[in-house]
């Protein structure tokens, strides 16, 4: 990439941090073992797939009495730190206060909690709390300051905290583990369950919740302007029945992870102080800038600074997209620079599938960097489907190919059947008849 483009991503995550928008943090991610890095919500699909649904006996310590409970998850018993019933659940309301016993664990024990989350009339009316695991438990795990537990390695097998099972894949686990407490007489039934499973939209694997440390975007304030900003008429999207989603998202919008763990991307310009450890750390622009605070701060001119190895995620840097190709931040208040003559942009033209991934982190970092909406109007078209209506896949084998659609019927054929009929956000199912009909249209 262009070193001023690359100095830009910099100078943005410097600004942001200054203005306390930036911090580091444990926090519960989407992890793609495969791939072995956080990804934002954003970029997990959720697909509805059979599975099953796992009864066991949570035995209660001291007695013969025991918790009914499922879960779609076995594997992540290991990393139990409570149960969780209804207060006002008659069944169970006499054992709130008391422990119980984590299947195959060797006998630890965990408290069996109440809170008005648990809904008494849903599965067997008692949850397994996994505040390392699950992002529902890991808020109760934080509201009962419960033990957060991480059960796998970055790669999806098991770690030291599983037990016997360490080294097993995940899935492994949830076999050989479930054979376990059937053989100890735990297991009460497994039953069919359509389930939503998260899955990378990039990797495809899936994800895994896990509490790790991360770097984050504080988004609560930013997205209320870019939310403004459609209100007030600065920024107008067509079709306008995007507004509804746009609104949706950015009120009920989460803090953006932006560290990736990957080999390629604009490095995080955040410097660690000393031989190890993470406690103590600096933002700047570059080295030289790094180490003049951290004399400021006492330490030698000669002590040992790390750069953080992780990179920002790609969406950060595309958001500066409609101000950093004209100069920013090199020529701000400049009258005659390319920045005051074509910043804002008149109108974006986009699809609607990327309305959050790129267009709303565009408008919130042009907002925040700059004080200014980047664009008038936001025009998002439609996507190119099969014939079906479905999403072009090579995976599914049904990928047209237009330089074949070319080659076979013309390209005024190919463009005449895209630009026919078509409305702002509605999808184009293409078949090779209406591209055929066209042509005979054209030749006559």
């Amino acid at each position: 990439m262009d070193a001023d483009l690359s100095e830009a991503v910099v100078e943005a995550f410097v600004r942001l941090h200054e203005k306390g928008l930036v911090y580091r943090g444990e926090y519960m991610v989407n992890w793609a073992p495969m791939l072995q890095t956080a990804v934002s919500d954003l970029e997990v699909e959720y697909s509805d797939e059979e599975g099953k649904l796992f009864y066991f006996k949570y035995m209660v310590e001291g007695g013969e009495e025991f918790l009914p409970v499922a879960t779609t998850r076995p594997e992540t018993i290991m990393g139990d730190t409570a149960v969780c019933v209804h207060p006002e659940d008659t069944r169970y309301k006499h054992l709130v206060g008391k422990k119980a016993i984590v299947p195959m664990s060797n006998g630890r024990t965990i408290p069996i909690i109440a809170d008005e989350y648990v809904d008494m009339e849903f599965g067997t009316g008692a949850l397994k709390i996994t505040p390392g695991h699950d992002p529902n438990d890991y808020a109760i795990g934080k509201k009962f300051d419960l033990e957060i537990i991480n059960i796998m390695n970055k790669d999806g097998s098991m770690n030291g905290e599983a037990g016997q099972y360490e080294g097993l894949d995940r899935f492994d686990c949830r076999e050989k583990l479930w054979e376990d407490m059937e053989g100890d007489g735990l297991v009460i039934k497994v039953e069919p369950h359509q389930q939503r499973v998260p899955r990378s939209q990039r990797g495809g694997e899936v994800i895994e919740p896990l509490v790790s440390s991360q770097w984050f975007v504080k988004t609560e304030g930013m997205g209320a302007k870019a939310l403004k900003a459609v209100e007030d008429g600065d920024m107008k999207i067509v079709p306008q029945r995007f507004e509804k989603i746009w609104n949706n998202w950015l009120t009920d919008i989460h803090d953006w992870c932006v560290s990736r763990q990957l080999w390629w991307g604009h490095r995080i310009p955040v410097w660690y102080v000393g031989e190890s450890g993470e406690s103590e750390y600096i933002v700047a622009r570059n080295e030289g800038e790094a180490r003049k605070q951290a004399v400021e701060k006492g330490h030698p001119e000669d002590v040992i600074l790390r750069q953080e190895e992780d990179v920002l995620d790609t969406w950060f840097s595309s958001g500066l997209w409609p101000f950093a190709t004209v100069g920013w931040p090199f020529t701000e208040g400049e009258e005659d620079s390319d920045l005051a003559r074509f910043y804002p942009g008149t109108c974006l033209e986009t699809g609607y599938d990327i309305l959050f991934f790129w267009v709303a982190r565009m408008a919130m970092m042009g907002l925040e960097l700059t004080g200014k909406a980047p664009f008038d109007v936001i025009y998002l078209h439609g996507l190119v489907r099969a014939a079906d209506g479905s999403k072009m896949s090579k995976t599914k084998g049904n990928v047209v190919d237009p330089l074949d659609t070319v080659a076979e019927y013309g390209a005024d054929s190919l463009r005449y059947s895209l630009v026919t009929g078509v409305t702002p956000g509605q999808d184009i199912p293409l078949n090779m008849e209406k591209i055929e009909a066209n042509r005979n249209f054209a030749n006559k």
